[in-house]
């Protein structure tokens, strides 16, 4: 099975979220810093099924994976 490499442009559509690079710019700046103790999916800022996807995304080690960690990183 072929992991696919998945955009931070893409990531923000999959999570219902505006994704120009604008909004994500808008996004990180209004919800950085997170802090160093909260995982990411645990960010208060996530609906239930946006922390799920993201939870199930780092648990599984999904092909969504690598792009979470650079949002999870951007957050920081």
């Amino acid at each position: 099975m072929e992991s696919q490499n998945h955009s931070l442009e893409q990531l923000f559509k999959q999570l219902g979220l505006a994704s120009s690079e604008a909004s994500i710019a808008e996004f990180i700046s209004k919800n950085a810093p997170i802090a160093s103790d909260v995982k990411l999916h645990q960010a208060a800022f996530w609906s239930p099924s946006q922390s799920s996807f993201l939870q199930q995304s780092k648990a599984d080690d999904a092909d969504w994976s690598e792009i979470v960690d650079q949002l999870d990183t951007m957050l920081r």
